[in-house]
C-alpha cells in the first residue's frame, strides 16, 4: 500500500474540513453564542494537522484499490474525531467519548444521539451536527473528487470505495465531473427543501439544519421531540417527500432534471423501492386506523407514512413515540432499519438493489427447480447481472447478519434487554438513529458505557461504508507493499 498517498488524500479532507467548521463559527457569532472560538481552534487544529499530512505525502499521486478502501475509512474516522472537538472544547458535551460519539453519527448520517435536552445547545453546535450529516450524506470524499483531479491525485478508486451500493455508474467519462454533477443536484434540492420548510413556517435555521439532515438522511434535529415539535402538517408533508427524494439514487434526479422524467419508471431499483414503502405503509397505518391510534384518517396516514419513509430511508427523524403504536408497527419498523435506500442515494442499510437482486436470484433458483436443463440469466435494468455481483451480494448480507448478531450478543451480555440491544445494533449498522427499547424515539444512547459507545461507533462507520470498505482493511496483505 501507498501510505503517502493515504497520508496525503487525508490531509487535505482535514482541510476541508478545517473550511466547514468556519460556518458554525459564524453562526455561532451571529447569535452571540460565545462558543465560537472552539470552532476556530479546531479548524486551526485541522489546518495545521491537515497541511503537516499533505507536506509528508507529497511525493506521492497515484491511489489504487488499497489505498481507496484506506483513504474513505481513515477518512470518515479522522474528521469525525476533528468534529467531535468543538463541543469537547466548549464543554457543551464535556465527556470526550460522548463528543466524539455525536461527530461520527454526524458524518456517518446515523442520527444517534447522547444529547437530553437538544435546545439548550448553542446554535453553533446546532448548526455543526446539521452540516456534519449534509458533508456525510453525499460524501465528504465525493466532495474531494470534484477538487483533488485539479491537484494531481486520481480518484477513480475514491469512487468505488466511497459510493454505497454494488453498482457504479457514471454520468460523464471524467470522475471528478461526475462527482460535481451530482453535488449539484444534492445541493439544489437542499436549498429547494430549506426553502420550502421555511415558507411552512420554521424559522430560517430551523429550516436550514432540517433540510441539511433530510437530504443527508441523517436525523438530527434542533428539538428534542424531533419533528414532532412542529404541529404544522405541511411540515410533516414536505420532509416526507425529501426524505423519500434523499433515498432514492441520485442519478435519477440528475436524468429527470435533464428531461428524462421516464428514467424513475424503466429503473427497476426504483419500481421496488416504491412497493416496500407502500406495503409497509399500509402494513403500519392500517392497524392506527383500526385501533383509533389517531382521532383523524389524516394524522394516521401521515404519522404512519412519515415514519415508514423516514425508516425505510435511514433518515431517523421522528412524528410521534412509535413505541406505543401496536407491535405489527414494531415488526415493520425493524424490517425497513436492515432495508434501506437505494443505492447511490444518501441513505444506509443493506440496500434495496441488493435485496432485489437476491428476490431475483432465489427466483432463479426456484426456477431451476422445474427446469433443471435450462440457463437462467439475472436482470437488472435490461441487462444481465454477473454472477460475480450475485455472490458478492449474497457475501455482503452474510457479513452483514454475522456482524449484527454479534452485537446483539455483545450488548446483552454486557447487560442490556434484548429490545435494546436488537435496536441499538439495528439502528446504528444501518446508520438510521433511533431504534427500539431504550433507545426508542424519545430516548438517546446517553446510558451506554465508553466501550459500548465506541463499539457502536464503529458499526456506524462500517455501515455508512457499507462493511467491505472497512473489514477488508483487518485483512493483513491490505498494508503489504505492492
Amino acid at each position: 500500500m501507498n501510505k503517502r498517498a493515504v497520508i496525503r488524500v487525508l490531509g487535505f479532507l482535514l482541510g476541508v474540513t478545517s473550511i466547514g467548521l468556519l460556518a458554525p463559527a459564524l453562526v455561532s457569532a451571529l447569535y452571540r453564542d460565545g462558543d465560537g472560538w472552539s470552532f476556530l481552534a479546531t479548524a486551526a487544529i485541522g489546518a495545521a494537522l491537515g497541511g503537516l499530512l499533505w507536506r509528508l505525502g507529497s511525493s506521492a499521486r497515484e491511489i489504487h484499490v488499497r489505498e481507496g478502501f484506506a483513504v474513505v475509512t481513515l477518512g470518515w474516522l479522522t474528521v469525525g474525531l476533528l468534529g467531535g472537538l468543538p463541543a469537547w472544547f466548549s464543554g457543551q458535551i464535556p465527556c470526550f467519548t460522548d463528543a466524539v460519539f455525536e461527530s461520527i453519527s454526524g458524518f456517518t448520517t446515523t442520527g444517534a444521539s447522547i444529547l437530553a435536552d437538544i435546545e439548550s445547545r448553542s446554535h453553533g453546535l446546532l448548526f455543526w451536527r446539521s452540516l456534519t450529516h449534509w458533508f456525510g450524506g453525499m460524501g465528504i470524499v465525493l466532495l474531494a473528487l470534484a477538487i483533488l483531479p485539479l491537484l494531481g491525485v486520481g480518484g477513480m478508486q475514491l469512487f468505488r470505495a466511497e459510493v454505497p451500493g454494488p453498482l457504479h455508474e457514471r454520468l460523464t467519462p471524467r470522475i471528478s465531473q461526475t462527482a460535481k454533477l451530482l453535488w449539484g443536484v444534492y445541493v439544489l434540492l437542499t436549498v429547494l427543501e430549506a426553502a420550502a420548510l421555511r415558507l411552512a413556517g420554521m424559522s430560517l435555521f430551523d429550516a436550514i439544519c432540517h433540510a441539511f439532515a433530510t437530504m443527508a438522511t441523517g436525523g438530527f434535529s434542533t428539538r428534542n421531540a424531533s419533528v414532532g415539535a412542529y404541529a404544522n402538517p405541511a411540515i410533516h408533508w414536505i420532509i416526507i417527500v425529501f426524505m423519500f427524494l434523499a433515498g432514492t439514487n441520485f442519478t435519477l434526479h440528475y436524468l429527470a432534471l435533464r428531461g428524462k422524467l421516464r428514467a424513475y419508471k424503466r429503473d427497476d431499483e426504483f419500481r421496488f423501492y416504491l412497493s416496500v414503502i407502500a406495503i409497509a405503509f399500509v402494513l403500519i397505518s392500517l392497524p392506527l386506523v383500526l385501533q383509533q391510534v389517531y382521532p383523524t384518517l389524516e394524522q394516521a396516514a401521515r404519522h404512519g407514512l412519515f415514519q415508514t419513509v423516514s425508516i425505510m430511508t435511514t433518515t431517523g427523524f421522528v412524528t410521534a413515540d412509535y413505541l406505543l403504536w401496536p407491535p405489527v408497527a414494531h415488526a415493520v419498523l425493524l424490517v425497513l432499519m436492515a432495508v434501506g435506500g437505494c443505492a447511490g442515494s444518501t441513505g444506509g442499510g443493506i440496500k434495496v438493489v441488493r435485496l432485489l437482486i437476491l428476490f431475483k436470484a432465489a427466483k432463479s433458483e426456484l426456477q431451476k427447480l422445474l427446469h433443471p436443463r435450462a440457463v437462467t440469466t439475472l436482470w437488472f435494468n435490461g441487462r444481465a447481472v454477473p454472477a460475480q455481483l450475485a455472490t458478492n451480494v449474497l457475501g455482503f448480507l452474510l457479513l452483514f447478519m454475522l456482524i449484527y448478531i454479534a452485537g446483539i450478543v455483545v450488548l446483552t451480555l454486557s447487560g442490556h434487554d434484548l429490545l435494546s440491544a436488537v435496536g441499538a445494533t439495528a439502528a446504528t449498522l444501518g446508520n438510521i438513529g433511533p431504534g427500539l427499547g431504550s433507545v426508542g424515539p424519545v430516548e438517546n444512547y446517553a446510558h451506554f458505557l465508553g466501550w459500548e459507545k465506541w463499539l457502536l461507533m464503529f458499526f456506524m462507520v462500517v455501515g455508512r461504508l457499507e462493511l467491505y470498505t472497512v473489514l477488508v482493511l483487518f485483512l493483513p496483505e491490505a498494508w503489504r507493499r505492492t
